[in-house]
């Protein structure tokens, strides 16, 4: 509102307070702008007030600003309140607590000494930081990072077992498969045999056996055309010969899964095993009295670490097993285990069997080809063959055979034959033919000319015309229906 002045007295500006509603900006256009300014300078008071105030809880005590920042974006991704956090960590709550939130704990909580001066202000608790509030409420879990390292190796447990116990299993299967299959020994003295054949006279022959690796590189020797291989060679005769040997590559299933395990990550994976639930035995028969009644640490590890020794036991036996496996494969197939691994042994196995398979197809591929190519030969001979009889049979002008004596066996073959590759309907004449018939018109021409002066009487119009009738039927082509001049031909040949 303004007060109103009389041009007597003095002008006086009064200031009424404005309440909050109208900081809206509803009722500012009503305003004075001496009013408006004021508000101003109060909002702006305000505003330095909050931003102080928030810039003062917002302050770092103990952490860090980059250790800060890493627990408060892990506190916004998890949005539980930090009791229940610390709760669940005590209970050993593994419906809430994941692998991936116990490692992040374990890589983000501040050290030690760190959180024991938290611990020493949580009297200051609503001055601090979110991060270091956090940090004081879990600082107070006794032996915070043995718990959470205790913790991830159990919610770990069964992915490790799942990891090695397949691996245990398949050297083991693939060491009695190469052990019991017949197959596969039948093979191998096929090879030699035939190895003794084409060194035979040379300083390798008669020799008692080869190396394992010996069997990939059979694809190397090749044949004088390059068109083919030893493997092929062996391929194709153990399919004609002897062909319960190719049932070999379906007795070794478990070389493949073999091929990939490494004995030496095998060995370590178990040895961090065993040296992790020593270390757990370890800290439950030292760890501290439970703090409270939430606490079940002691409880439920000590369960844990009993079914986890039971389990590890049961896998070092099995791989104990496997190396003896394997001892008894390296003197069946005579190589030092020293010098070559699982890993080693089994991939080359694996290969050779690929490449005996891929061999074998591609040995019926190659005689899928040359059946096609012989059948190909086959009809183009046949082909050519039946051109050349028909060739010389129209040259010799013989569509019909008929013999001489009267028979006509072969009459009909010879006529459908005339028909189908169209023999019958077209002639061909060379140079010399085709001038006599010209020449031939010609002389009947002269022929017809000289009659027609004759005198024309009745008996020798009578038989002239009768005459002409028969050399038109006898000049009819057996061949073909012929043309005029064939016609004409036909009759100057036979009236002379």
């Amino acid at each position: 509102m303004e007060t109103l002045a009389s041009p007597c007295l003095p002008v006086v500006l009064s200031v009424v307070p404005v309440p909050d509603s109208l900081h809206t900006g509803l009722f500012k256009p009503l305003l004075r702008p001496q009013a408006e300014s004021i508000l101003a300078i109060k909002d702006q008071e305000k505003g330095d007030e909050k931003a102080a105030q928030k810039k003062k809880v917002k302050e770092l005590k103990v952490l860090d600003s980059k250790t800060s920042q890493n627990l408060s974006i892990f506190l916004g991704s998890n949005r539980l309140p930090y009791e229940e956090i610390k709760n669940v960590i005590l209970e050993v709550n593994e419906k809430v607590l994941t692998e991936n939130m116990v490692q992040s704990l374990l890589k983000l909580l501040p050290e030690q000494e760190q959180l024991s001066v938290l611990l020493e202000l949580k009297d200051e608790y609503d001055d601090l930081a979110e991060s270091e509030q956090f940090g004081v409420v879990i600082s107070s879990v006794k032996r915070l990072k043995p718990r959470l390292t205790a913790i991830l190796f159990r919610l770990q447990f069964d992915e490790q077992v799942n990891n090695v116990k397949p691996d245990i299993v398949a050297v083991t299967a693939a060491c009695e498969e190469l052990s019991q299959s017949e197959n596969f020994a039948n093979l191998l003295q096929i090879i030699l045999l035939m190895g003794n054949f084409m060194n035979a006279g040379s300083r390798n022959a008669n020799a008692f056996g080869f190396s394992i690796s010996y069997l990939c590189k059979l694809r190397d020797t090749k044949s004088a055309d390059q068109k083919q291989t030893l493997l092929h060679f062996l391929a194709d005769l153990c399919q004609e010969k002897y062909p319960e040997v190719m049932h070999f590559t379906d007795e070794l299933i478990h070389l493949e899964k073999a091929s990939r395990v490494s004995a030496e990550t095998l060995q370590k994976n178990l040895d961090q095993m065993g040296k992790q639930i020593k270390s757990l035995e370890k800290d439950i028969e030292t760890f501290p009295p439970p703090q409270n009644d939430k606490d079940k640490f002691v409880e439920k590890m000590t369960s844990f670490v009993a079914s986890a020794q039971e389990q590890f036991e049961k896998l070092e036996l099995m791989h104990s097993n496997m190396n003896k496996q394997y001892e008894d494969l390296a003197k069946y197939l005579v190589f030092d285990i020293k010098k070559m691994t699982p890993e080693e042994l089994f991939g080359d196995l694996n290969n050779f069997r690929n490449m005996f398979q891929q061999a074998v197809i591609e040995n019926q591929k190659r005689k899928e080809s040359e059946e096609k190519m012989r059948k190909a030969k086959l009809a183009r001979e046949k082909a050519e063959k039946e051109k050349e009889e028909r060739q010389k049979r129209t040259n010799a002008g013989q569509i019909l055979n008929i013999n001489d004596d009267g028979d006509e066996t072969g009459i009909m073959d010879d006529l459908l034959e005339a028909l189908q590759s169209g023999a019958a309907f077209r002639r061909k004449r060379g140079p010399r033919q085709a001038a006599n018939r010209r020449g031939a018109g010609h002389a009947v021409t002269n022929i017809l000319a000289k009659e027609l002066l004759q005198e024309d009487t009745p008996s020798s119009a009578a038989s002239k015309k009768k005459r002409l009738d028969t050399e038109s039927r006898k000049a009819e082509p057996v061949e073909d229906t012929g043309s005029l001049e064939d016609l004409l031909d036909s009759a100057l040949s036979r009236s002379s």
